[in-house]
Order: C-alpha cells, then structure tokens, then sequence
C-alpha cells in the first residue's frame, strides 16, 4: 500500500468517527429530558397546613393519656387548669400568630366561645413570641377566650407535638379527647363534632352565654 493509499484510509476512518457521534449523541437525555427524568427533592414542609382538617391517625396519639391535663398561666397572668373545665366542651387551639389559617379560623372559635352555653376555647399560642408582643396582636386581632403562651421547647406532654398549625383538639365534658383536627376547622365543624360525640345539637336561636 502506497503513501497516498494510506493518507485516504486515514481520512476516511476520521470521516466514519465524525458521523458515529451525533449518533451517540442522541441516545443521550436532552438536558431538558435529563432535569424531568432527575428525582423531585421533596418541597419544603410549612408549620401551616392545608384548608381542610382532618383527624390524624390514632398511632400519633399512641401514648398519650385519655385524659389529658392542661396547667398553665395565660397572657393575663391567670392560672389555667383543664381540669376544672370538667362539665363543658373544651377547645383546645394551638396556634401561632404567622400562621395565615390560625388567623382566619380565630373570629369564629371566638363567636364559639360567646354564644354557646356548653362550650369553652383555650388558645396556646405555639411560637418562640414576647408577651408584649403577643397583646400588641391581640390588639389587633382580639378573641374573647384566654390566651396562653406555650413553650416550643417543652410543649403539654399530654397533646401531641403539634406538626402543623393550627391544631386543635375538642375536650368532652368527662376531659377525654372526643376530636383532633390537624388544619383550620370551623365553629359548625366543632358543634357537628360535639353532636356527633353525644353532645347537644345546636340551634341556631341558642341563648348566649350570659
């Protein structure tokens, strides 16, 4: 094989290799294909939660006495004790003052507690947040039941860590647990829930408190 027989086998390998890469190339992912085939990262789980409540898995109550106990001080400085609430239906509401649904559902857990005879709300504010702080909301957003800053850090050992806000538990008047609501829940939510736990329907003419 002579020189310029060899020059032309050499082209024509160059040539053969040029032509397989795009072929190559195209077996592969466009980045576009590559970011959609890539695993989702799971999106960034908020302290709220979704409109609609619902009542968590017994298994995250497991542990947790029937009868839970509540001691603690309210924003006025008055001492509050589940217990002595024996007789009435207590709404036990954890909330926080960033959380956008806690705000929404406050006015009717308050008009709750004004109007109905058989019903009482406990508000445990569950944030890191200066009293002073706390009444300057209240200012702003006012309820008509007590108030209670609760430690994040050292939370009722009887209610379940709360993994998301707001949640809220209802409290039969013999103190066990007759509902738990994980997300924003209404005042006819609350009086369907007690009539469904045996306790009186509501009627729309119901006396307020006096």
């Amino acid at each position: 094989m002579n020189h310029r027989h060899l020059i032309a086998l050499c082209l024509l390998a160059a040539v053969l290799v040029a032509c397989k890469r795009p072929a190559d190339d195209a077996t592969a992912p466009s980045p576009e294909a590559a970011q959609s085939q890539a695993p989702v990262a799971d999106a960034a789980k908020t302290p709220e939660t979704p409109e609609t409540p619902e009542t968590p898995p017994a298994a995250e109550a497991a542990g947790k006495p029937e009868i839970p106990t509540l001691r603690t001080t309210t924003l006025d400085g008055k001492p509050y004790d589940l217990a002595q609430h024996r007789g009435n239906w207590v709404v036990v509401n954890f909330w926080a003052t960033w959380c956008a649904p806690c705000r929404k559902e406050m006015p009717e857990l308050s008009a709750l507690d004004a109007m109905r005879q058989h019903v009482e709300v406990i508000g445990l504010a569950y944030e890191d947040i200066d009293p002073a702080e706390l009444r300057a909301f209240l200012e702003k957003h006012p309820v008509v039941y007590p108030i209670a800053i609760v430690d994040v850090y050292n939370p009722p050992a009887d209610f379940t860590t709360p993994r998301g806000l707001p949640m809220t538990y209802l409290i039969a008047p013999d103190g066990k647990v007759a509902r738990q609501f994980l997300g924003p829940v209404s005042a006819s939510e609350i009086e369907g829930a007690i009539a469904a736990a045996g306790g009186p329907a509501v009627e729309p003419e119901a006396a307020a408190k006096g």
